[in-house]
């Protein structure tokens, strides 16, 4: 008969329970709404013909893989800010974040005037048709005029978690959401700007929203008497951080640009139902970054304070809540497979309507591994274990890679190479990592 837990340690433990669903909610919130941009985007454009939504989506991918490799900007913030933050330098803490966002503002500015004049030949590579190109090529030439004011909206998403805040996060992506698809109609159709009106509302919408943040950021720094000029130090720590987690993040993006490359060559059923698949993972994975958010800004809190016993906690209530997130997602994945529901909503193909069933199982059974991955991931990212992540991500595709190319020859080879192999060494190189003595240790040292 196990124990009965002692009344503080129960307290305790109830507490950061309490702190774990604050931040990860409303950072689910939020993580739902920002695909959403993209999917209004894509919804209104639809309307202009296949022509319009094809170069949507050709210079999206263009827009996502940038962004995506630049999320470092709020993962190197957030850690830094809620170290400050437990080792009560509020002062420090906004400071930090606001180093970020500078960052952030100096990055997007060089990397849109080098993207425009390179717009077009980027476009060309995916080899479309002329005036599918030009539209794409259209279209990203006005959503660079963006790119600064997405990554300070990164970057001060990293400054507000680090402070324990995932509300004004939500707040201010469902009031953006809400404005982009009403002035992208109106623009799109009420002044006839097309596939340009579509990018320069969410351009507008971008910068606005970038701009609320600076207002908050000014405040809080006003507030606590922190300089709102960037401190060159905090810079360059901010940036050798990031450069790992760039890396960290190139890893990923290299493993799901294979997956899908294998999938070529299983034909256009193959292509298609790794799609879908890849679409149901990626939405899974929302709810398990949401605790990996939340562990992010609670180990780095944890951490500032000195309190390696609290951190040591987070990280088991999350790998808790982590496993048992994916085992009930996983179950209702394989109710979906079993069912065949899901089916009819992605394809009309009878092929792909066939084979999906098979991919979701094997995506149900990586499910409770998935989310042991996920959050041991935001736990290391809040410790500043960036350079490790960074390395780690490195190995696990001198491992995957092989193992793709040997049993990737089919459908079923390839989903299990990827939901099972690809996640299941993650899990061997992070749990190695975070569940090694003296590891809390080592983080209270950097």
């Amino acid at each position: 008969m196990p124990r009965p837990m002692p009344p503080a340690a129960a307290t305790e433990r109830r507490s950061v329970d309490r702190d774990i669903v604050r931040l990860a909610l409303p950072a689910l919130g939020a993580l739902v709404v920002e695909p959403l941009f993209l999917l209004t985007d894509t919804a209104l454009v639809g309307h202009l013909g296949a022509t319009a939504l094809a170069a949507v989506g050709l210079a999206s991918v263009v827009l996502q893989t940038v962004t995506g490799l630049l999320v470092f900007l709020a993962y190197s913030t957030t850690p830094a800010v809620a170290r400050a933050l437990g080792g009560g330098d509020r002062r420090g803490a906004v400071h930090a974040g606001i180093d970020g966002m500078w960052l952030a503002l100096g990055l997007g500015v060089v990397l849109a005037l080098v993207g425009w004049p390179l717009a077009g030949p980027l476009v060309d590579l995916f080899g479309a048709a002329p005036d599918v190109a030009d539209a794409a090529t259209a279209y990203l030439t006005v959503s660079l005029i963006g790119l600064p004011g997405i990554l300070v909206v990164t970057a001060s998403t990293g400054l507000l978690r680090g402070l324990q805040d995932t509300r004004t996060p939500l707040v201010v992506a469902t009031v953006g959401f809400v404005a982009n698809g009403v002035l992208n109609a109106a623009l799109i159709y009420g002044l006839g700007w097309g596939v340009e009106g579509s990018a320069a509302g969410t351009v507008v919408v971008q910068w606005a929203m970038a701009a609320v943040y600076v207002v908050i950021a000014v405040r809080a720094a006003r507030r606590v008497g922190a300089p709102l000029r960037p401190g060159t130090s905090g810079v360059v720590r901010a940036l050798r951080s990031g450069a790992w987690l760039f890396l960290r993040t190139a890893s990923l993006r290299v493993a799901m640009l294979a997956t899908v490359a294998t999938a070529t060559g299983l034909g256009t059923t193959g292509l298609a139902t790794t799609q879908v698949g890849l679409t149901v993972f990626s939405t899974l994975a929302f709810a398990l970054d949401a605790l990996a958010i939340a562990g992010q800004a609670l180990v780095g809190h944890g951490l500032g304070a000195r309190d390696p016993a609290r951190v040591r906690l987070v990280t088991r209530r999350l790998v808790l809540l982590g496993v048992v997130g994916g085992v009930v997602l996983g179950v209702v994945v394989l109710g979906l497979a079993l069912s065949g529901l899901l089916g009819p909503v992605f394809s009309d193909s009878a092929a792909v309507r066939s084979a999906l069933p098979d991919v979701l199982v094997l995506i149900a059974v990586g499910m409770p591994v998935a989310g042991y991955v996920f959050v041991l991931d935001g736990v290391l990212i809040g410790a500043g274990d960036a350079r490790y992540l960074a390395l780690a991500g490195v190995v696990n595709l001198v491992v995957y890679l092989p193992l793709l190319w040997w049993v990737g020859g089919t459908l079923a080879g390839l989903w299990a190479a990827f939901a099972l192999g690809y996640i299941g060494v993650r899990a061997v190189t992070l749990g190695v990592r975070a569940h090694r003595p003296g590891w809390v240790d080592q983080a209270l040292a950097r």
